[in-house]
């Protein structure tokens, strides 16, 4: 018995569920506001050198690029002359005296001078948040499996709301990243023990739908993002608007209820008792929940208390070659598909459209992605779908590379198309990543090649630097690991309507059906060989 056979008893989708999911993915819809904030609160307007101190005493005009364009980075360093129009015939100098910015938005950009040669802390504003996504998902992770799921979902509501609170109130640069990679941190926080908590309640049939409804609250918070963004040319007070919700997601969270397992598996029995018997209350099932047991609660789940007593760290994922395989081509497809998911989503105002219809049309293209996507891995299989994706990718993001950029249309499709790609292939590897392991380790090894994805998400803003070099440098970088990681994905096994498997035991027989079926009507045919040829011999002599 299993503890699904446990949670028909008291009731498998009844009220209880539906509550329960509601109160997860709510706060979802915050969680996209924060992870692309800064495509809004980070916005970089036309600029030009704010005039000297004494421009009163004579006519001043900004500097003139060969576009016929105001310079952003370089002023003229005596009063202009109509003769001298041009850059390369006046002295220039640095903007002394800051910047003008054309535009009625407030930005950190706007706020803090960050173009020209102080542009890149933008981007490190960015890597810094998606650090803190990183850090957030090695230490919580393991305080979760110590202390439990609920304190670190209520913790992180917490410390989200706080630290997105305080990036509002930020009097400088420095102060802004660490409240923003506490702010990562703690979202870190939230997405593991959602998870967790989301799939445990519900019966194996409806894991796959409850965890897309949850999806799509994630692509509904970006359509909001666009109109909070809109609304509020601010940025303290976007960010102030985006952060405070989740101190009511804090006080709401105390009616999770804690995952059944982990008490289990921490020896918390009475309690896992108690939390079944107010679910099935909730359900309508409360005679039920009466009749359960301590000794019964140990009978359904031994085989979880079993696998919690095997011990199974890092270093076997990289012991055994199929393991090895796995660890090392799935690391890589995590890794691209971070990387250069957020070269697009964070790089909305390089197309030249209007950046909140273009947010808007990012999210939309998240709806048929996934619906294609379940299609594709349900009747093509999760091999196919993985590779694809990735390859389609990063051919669109090597594409743009060589369309004009007066191709305003045709840049913003291949985008769209390429950011669509990305999506899917971060649905399929969450599934496909989690049948691929065996039981027994399957949780260390979600942990270790997801963790890939926030380390190119966290790589990917730094990579943009390079573009101030030679401006297809990032799109090259960006493109190529994306095929990389398509390629890779070659080399993984195919798991459509396969067993999950237990063991390592069952990864070994169940990772080469081909070798062993081959080897079986090769020694078939040997059999049928050998009784002809004896019987030949044996007609011979008489």
């Amino acid at each position: 018995m299993t503890f699904s056979d446990l949670l028909e008893r008291v009731g498998s989708m009844g009220p209880f569920q539906y509550l329960n999911m509601a109160l997860l993915a709510f706060p979802i819809l915050g969680m996209a506001n924060h992870n692309l904030l800064q495509i809004f609160t980070a916005t970089t307007p036309a600029h030009h050198c704010r005039p000297p101190p004494n421009v009163s005493e004579g006519p001043w005009m900004p500097l003139l690029s060969p576009s016929g364009k105001p310079e952003k980075c370089l002023r003229l360093a005596h009063k202009p002359n109509a003769r001298m129009p041009n850059a390369t015939e006046v002295a220039t100098e640095p903007c002394l005296d800051g910047w003008v910015y054309n535009t009625t938005r407030d930005t950190i950009v706007t706020e803090w001078d960050l173009v020209c040669s102080s542009a890149k802390l933008k981007e490190m504003a960015q890597s810094v948040f998606m650090a803190g996504i990183l850090v957030g998902g090695l230490v919580l992770g393991k305080l979760s499996d110590r202390f439990g799921r609920k304190p670190i979902l209520t913790l992180s509501y917490l410390l989200l709301a706080a630290t997105g609170s305080g990036t509002a109130f930020s009097p400088s640069l420095p102060f802004y990243m660490v409240f923003r990679f506490l702010c990562g941190f703690s979202m870190s926080g939230i997405t593991l023990s959602t998870v967790i908590l989301n799939v445990e309640w519900v019966p194996t049939w409806m894991r796959a739908i409850s965890s897309t409804v949850i999806g799509y609250f994630y692509t509904i918070g970006q359509f909001l993002l666009s109109g909070l963004a809109y609304a509020i040319p601010q940025w303290r007070w976007l960010q102030l608007t985006v952060s405070a919700p989740y101190f009511i997601f804090c006080l709401l969270s105390w009616w999770v209820p804690e995952s059944i397992r982990w008490m289990v598996v921490s020896g918390k029995f009475s309690k896992a008792l108690q939390t079944l018997q107010r679910v099935a209350t909730f359900n309508g099932k409360k005679e039920e929940g009466e009749k359960l047991s301590i000794e019964e609660l140990k009978l359904h789940l031994q085989k979880d208390i079993a696998l919690a007593k095997a011990k199974y760290g890092t270093m076997d994922l990289f012991r055994i070659p199929i393991l090895r395989r796995m660890t090392l081509c799935l690391s890589l497809a995590w890794f691209s598909t971070g990387f250069a998911y957020y070269s697009l989503a964070m790089g909305v105002e390089e197309f030249g459209v209007d950046i909140y219809i273009l947010q808007i049309i990012f999210g939309g293209v998240d709806i048929p992605t996934k619906f294609i996507t379940i299609l594709s891995v349900s009747y093509l299989g999760r091999h196919v779908t993985q590779a694809s994706t990735l390859l389609l990718a990063g051919g669109t993001i090597l594409a743009l590379i060589v369309t004009p950029e007066d191709m305003y249309l045709l840049r913003t499709a291949l985008a769209v198309f390429g950011k669509g790609c990305l999506s899917s292939s971060f649905s399929c590897l969450f599934l496909y990543t989690g049948e691929l392991y065996p039981t027994v380790i399957r949780q260390t090894g979600m942990g270790i090649t997801n963790m890939w994805a926030r380390v190119g998400s966290m790589v990917a803003p730094l990579v943009k630097i390079t573009g101030e070099v030679q401006p297809f440098i990032p799109n090259i970088m960006y493109g190529t690991m994306a095929l990389l990681g398509g390629s890779a994905s070659f080399f993984l096994p195919e798991t459509l309507n396969r067993p999950l498997p237990e063991n390592f035991e069952d990864l070994q027989q169940w990772c080469k059906p081909g070798k062993e079926t081959k080897l079986e009507l090769e020694v078939e045919k040997e059999a049928q060989k050998t009784p002809l040829k004896s019987h030949t011999q044996g007609l011979g002599p008489s």
